[in-house]
């Protein structure tokens, strides 16, 4: 039996990249899955091509013998985000599966980042992921209290921008260190209704990281070698975190290529200490020691 045999999966941004691998990973794998798409731009302005990513790929999915079906609710309006888990539960009854993917970029400096750059893509990451995590742990809380017991699955997507910050990505970095902590603190909370929640780090080739200046020539493959910057690259691990088996609860992974990496949350550092109250000059002093910046 495949290992997600039916699992109904929601799949955020999956209309293209890394969103449409993994939709099409979990439904080889046996999954039912909901691929959402708006069909936007990569810098999030809308086009006339919504029915049509998502469409796609579910024709993909149908046409290998998989089960599928398109939505093209937008995530990052709190109704929207309602309306895509329950076209789930319409068409397949339940939901255990969401992967939140979806996004855009518009990179700026903070100097001439304007303020529907920052809110847009805050909005669509960073609220996105949230309002329908809302919705799906509504859903499973719903169901345990009523005694239906079934492993479920969160996997949420941050990236390096937001764990080691990337100059011109203020918005992005920030919505995504957001993810990061929004996915641990999931997992704490949604345990007790059998949900497993874990962040990937992907690096792949994409439309947004193509975008990127000099990335395209880094993330050229090769012909005739392993090419690393596929998007089908992430998708394995995914399936693994759908899997009703995993027990795997509140980790970040890194993933490129075929290295995967598990990524620690923010550490404690050296310590200072007074004796008693800090003086301005007593604590310059020693944040110079602690740091090293004579």
């Amino acid at each position: 039996m495949a290992l997600l045999e039916g699992r109904v999966a929601l799949v955020t941004g999956a209309g293209r990249g890394l969103g449409r691998a993994h939709a099409l990973a979990l439904a080889a794998e046996g999954a039912h899955v909901v691929v959402n798409d708006i069909g936007v731009t990569g810098d999030g302005h809308h086009s006339d091509d919504a029915v049509g990513v998502a469409a796609t790929v579910v024709a993909e999915i149908v046409e290998a013998g998989g089960s599928a079906v398109a939505d093209t609710s937008d995530i990052s309006d709190w109704a929207g985000a309602e309306r895509a888990v329950a076209t789930a539960i319409e068409a397949f009854g339940d939901l255990d599966v969401v992967v939140n993917n979806a996004g855009f970029l518009r990179d700026r400096a903070i100097v001439t980042m304007t303020e529907d750059d920052w809110d847009s893509v805050i909005r669509v990451h960073l609220k996105g992921h949230f309002a329908v995590t809302h919705w799906a742990a509504i859903h499973w809380r719903n169901a345990h209290k009523a005694g239906i017991e079934r492993p479920r699955s969160l996997i949420s997507t941050a990236s390096t921008s937001g764990l080691f910050a990337n100059p011109g990505q203020a918005n992005y970095g920030a919505a995504k260190s957001g993810i990061a902590s929004l996915s641990q603190i999931a997992a704490q909370e949604l345990a007790r209704y059998g949900v497993i929640s874990n962040c990937i780090v992907p690096g792949a080739r994409t439309r947004l990281t193509l975008a990127a200046p000099g990335l395209p020539e880094i993330m050229e493959p090769t012909p005739g070698h392993f090419d690393q910057w596929d998007p089908a690259n992430a998708a394995p691990l995914v399936v693994l975190l759908a899997s009703p088996d995993c027990r795997v609860n509140g980790e970040t992974f890194s993933i490129m290529g075929g290295m995967v990496q598990r990524m620690h949350p923010w550490a404690t550092g050296e310590i200072v200490e007074s004796a008693g109250p800090w003086t301005v000059a007593s604590l310059d002093a020693a944040l110079r020691s602690m740091i090293d910046c004579e």
